[in-house]
């Protein structure tokens, strides 16, 4: 019987995963550019981001996406780390909605009921389905999975003799030391499970059958809250500044939370119970209050710090990437598990790497040949060659979702690619070219090396329109520069070597400036779906 049961916890919590993570991505698909637009839009405030974080965390069902995703959000420039702060404060709260609906609707309702229509439809959907009706079919069959994993999770502890759990509950001793040995177990069960709502329910539903006494349970409900920070310490390995510092908000949020509700434990049990009206019928319930009670009481803690935490993360982080430019600003795991949010970053990072080439590029035009010189261009293609890099790799990591605008940003991105680390490499080729015509030819000359200069000067968010020039014009400034010099040459005024070099340097210049247009346009097509970046302040 102890083996059986066994199989079936295992088994329920299976299903509870499995369930929660179909449901989580198929939402997130289904929702599209929505959850995107919903988070982009939360900075007018920090009860504002607070009520977006709560929202979207509700609808998706998973704390841990959310600010996976408010991650990759403040890295691609759409929410600074006080608005991230706010959205990542209401995750925590919009996560007890896991809670709710184990306490409320795990118990009294036969749970098959619920589940096996979802999975038809969902599973109908899904096979059938065109557009977004497959994601919704999986987040369907996911809300099927999650109450069926549920019910096994019932009948597993239905079979355990309650008064041996208590006997062990009393074994791990009592008052302070009681509390912290089952915080322990929930930080335990989380880090096990990696989902915190598992280890709620699995706690929530093994208190329902009588196996944990109130206190207990809500020491482990606590646990289950620090320990989900397990998954935001998980996506900091790696990851950008930008990552780490609202990662590190998450952790310090959820461990304040986690030790004002172990001390203030007895009076918000005491809440709790005086809510529900009820001292020991409905465990659950009193518990998913309590877990409410818990967030909110963080929240009011670290709230009116917000200003303060975020100045020191802001100062804490972001020494390797100033050091190496060639390390990506807004490239990492966060981003690329919301395609359309990875397109965005995409934009962001290939802006940086437009800007690092053409800074090669106008060293590279600008100066004398030198050693020193030549060593620091060789550095400058060396870093826009390992960015690109990067960028190609983050590519072909990606999955569209089906989703055509990611599908055709991705090529376009290739092509960005490629065209910065051409620029970067004919910059380079450049430095040894000399760069005096003769005086015949200096005017046409000079009218072609500014146009190039144009070209390449606009600031990595910009287009080429800014410039009022287009390829027709650069290619007619080349052929009155090359002219030019060609008659200076037929007329003796320049020597033929150095007119081969002239000539060599005006069609290195030429092919920079067309590279440097196939940048803009591909960055160009990437932000044609992206919203505008949030100023890098933090909300009022």
């Amino acid at each position: 019987m102890l083996l059986t049961s066994l199989i079936n916890f295992v088994g329920g919590i299976a299903l509870f995963l499995l369930g929660m993570r179909l449901m989580s991505d198929g939402l997130k698909v289904a929702a599209g550019g929505a959850l995107r637009e919903l988070l982009a839009r939360a900075t007018g405030s920090r009860l504002r981001a607070l009520a977006t974080g709560v929202l979207v965390t509700a609808l998706v069902q998973s704390s841990s996406a959310v600010i996976f995703a408010t991650i990759g959000f403040v890295n691609a420039g759409l929410l600074n780390l006080g608005q991230a702060v706010g959205v990542v404060f209401g995750a925590n709260l919009g996560t007890t909605l896991t809670s709710w609906i184990v306490a409320l609707v795990g118990f009294d309702i036969d749970l098959k009921v619920l589940a096996m229509p979802a999975v038809a439809v969902g599973m109908a959907l899904w096979l059938a389905g065109r557009r977004r009706g497959p994601a919704l079919g999986q987040a369907l069959v996911g809300f099927g999975v999650f109450f069926l994993g549920l019910d096994v999770l019932k009948g597993a502890f239905a079979d355990v003799d309650p008064a041996g759990v208590m006997a062990l509950a009393d074994a791990a001793g009592s008052g302070p030391l009681r509390l912290l040995v089952f915080t322990v177990v929930g930080i335990v069960l989380t880090l096990l499970m990696q989902s915190s709502s598992a280890a709620l329910a699995v706690t929530l539903t093994a208190a329902a059958s009588g196996m944990l006494p109130a206190s207990a349970a809500a020491a482990m409900v606590v646990g289950a809250n620090i320990g989900t920070t397990s998954t935001a310490v998980f996506a900091t390995l790696g990851a950008t500044a930008a990552a780490r510092r609202t990662a590190i908000a998450h952790v310090v949020f959820n461990v304040v939370a986690g030790i004002a509700a172990l001390l203030a434990l007895p009076w918000l049990l005491q809440a709790s119970m005086a809510i529900t009206g009820d001292t020991g019928g409905r465990l659950s319930t009193t518990l998913a209050v309590f877990h409410t009670l818990s967030n909110l009481l963080g929240i009011a803690l670290v709230l009116p710090f917000t200003t303060r935490l975020v100045a020191m993360l802001e100062h804490r982080f972001g020494a390797r990437e100033a050091a190496d430019p060639a390390m990506p600003r807004y490239l990492d795991r966060s981003a690329a598990a919301t395609p359309r949010l990875a397109i965005d970053a995409l934009a962001m990072e290939l802006g940086r790497l437009a800007a690092l080439a053409s800074e090669a590029a106008l060293d590279a035009r600008n100066g004398k040949a030198t050693p020193e010189r030549h060593a620091r261009l060789a550095r400058q293609a060396a870093a826009v060659e390992r960015l690109g890099q990067t960028a190609i790799e983050f590519v072909s990591r990606l999955d569209s979702g089906g989703d055509p605008v990611v599908e055709d940003g991705l090529p376009e991105a290739v092509r960005v690619v490629h065209a910065c680390k051409s620029l970067a490499a004919l910059a380079l080729e450049l430095a040894d070219r000399p760069a005096e015509p003769a005086a015949s030819a200096q005017h046409d000359y000079d009218a072609f090396d500014a146009c190039v200069e144009r070209v390449l000067a606009p600031a990595p968010d910009e287009t080429m329109d800014a410039t009022g020039l287009d390829e027709t014009a650069l290619e007619q400034a080349y052929e009155r520069a090359k002219s030019a010099l060609l008659v200076a040459g037929r007329r003796g005024e320049i020597p033929a070597t150095q007119l081969v070099g002239l000539l060599d340097r005006a069609s290195l210049l030429r092919r920079m400036g067309r590279q440097a247009f196939a940048g803009a346009r591909g960055r160009r097509a990437l932000r044609l779906d992206a919203p505008a970046p949030t100023a890098d302040t933090e909300a009022a």
